[in-house]
């Protein structure tokens, strides 16, 4: 049978990435142009500079991830790509850029929703992970629970109702004075305190979520106590949300039956929340899959990885695609 070679582009946000990916599982290139010292200075990422950045960049990404992969674009088979959700004007970069290509080659054009694809950031470090299972995607834009029925068949069994956990890490970041990105700044300082202070978590009948008020009880501490210690404010946070996704996963595991959870998005880098999964595993007799690290943030394998499902689906997109900034998953 046929290797089956997909190109993958991502530009959802402020990395570049141009990855190859052969048969879904294996990566045989993903180059990531990051942005995140431009935005730095900003405090997070401005819009506008984004998509410059990409425009910019982009087509010497794609030559060095076709090097990388020692392959040309005649050994490629289709070309995948973000249409959302994400920023309007950094997603159009990479649709216009893919569907450019796929005019010039040829080839086959497959769109990929965004948060699928950190799903499928999964199959790149786990062969033998197959669904049925439950994914929890937790990302600067995103908190979903989702079913993961087959690999193009998605259940959403709870989400956020209010910030996504990422975008919590980044104004808890930036409250406490850590800058951005916010994400990995709060896990290091955290492992220097003590989950020591009580935040309000909430908790709905569903499986929906909410970081909101446990977001603005950290920025009322901190406003009415400078001097509160910044260590054990991380870890109380750290804690508290880590609460809130364990509660639900536990009920969406005794309600569903699986023994198979994967965890997927920037946040499922944070060291606290891997460690309290592993025991949720051990305690509930389950298994969970986390992506590698540089497959837990925005990358264009993962892109490439869903495309793979896509293409053998026979999913194919036109030339008229456009970028859809609130896509919604399973759309």
């Amino acid at each position: 049978m046929k290797d089956i070679l997909i190109l993958g582009i991502e530009s959802s946000c402020d990395e570049t990435s141009v990855s190859v990916v052969k048969n879904g599982r294996e990566v045989l290139s993903n180059v990531i142009n990051s942005q995140i010292k431009i935005h730095e200075e900003y405090g997070g990422v401005v819009p506008e500079i984004a998509s410059r950045c990409h425009t910019e960049v982009i087509n010497g990404v794609m030559k060095e991830a076709l090097k990388e992969a020692n392959v040309t674009l005649n050994d490629i088979d289709a070309i995948a790509v973000t249409q959302g959700p994400g920023l309007v004007g950094a997603l159009l970069v990479g649709v216009s850029y893919a569907k450019g290509l796929s005019f010039a080659t040829g080839l086959p054009l497959v769109a990929v929703n965004h948060i699928e694809g950190h799903i499928a950031g999964n199959y790149l470090t786990h062969k033998d992970l197959e669904p049925p299972f439950l994914c929890l995607i937790v990302s600067g834009g995103h908190t979903h629970l989702v079913n993961v029925k087959s690999y193009n068949e998605f259940e959403i069994l709870g989400k956020t109702r209010d910030d996504a956990i990422g975008e919590a890490f980044d104004k808890v970041a930036r409250v406490v004075g850590l800058g951005y990105p916010g994400g990995p700044k709060v896990d290091n300082l955290a492992k220097e305190g003590e989950a020591s202070i009580k935040l309000p978590v909430t908790h709905f009948e569903n499986l929906d979520f909410s970081f909101s008020g446990i977001k603005t009880a950290v920025i009322n501490l901190n406003h009415k106590d400078l001097s509160i210690n910044k260590a054990d404010l991380c870890a109380s946070f750290q804690k508290a949300v880590t609460e809130m996704l364990l509660t639900n996963t536990e009920k969406a595991v005794k309600e569903f039956g699986v023994n198979k959870i994967a965890i997927a998005g920037g946040v499922s880098r944070n060291s606290y929340i891997r460690k309290e999964f592993d025991k949720f595993a051990e305690k509930m007799n389950i298994k969970v899959y986390y992506p590698e690290p540089v497959l837990c943030t925005d990358n264009a394998a993962m892109i490439a990885a869903q495309g793979y499902y896509n293409y053998i689906n026979n999913e194919r997109a036109e030339l008229n695609l456009n970028a859809i900034p609130s896509l919604k998953i399973g759309e």
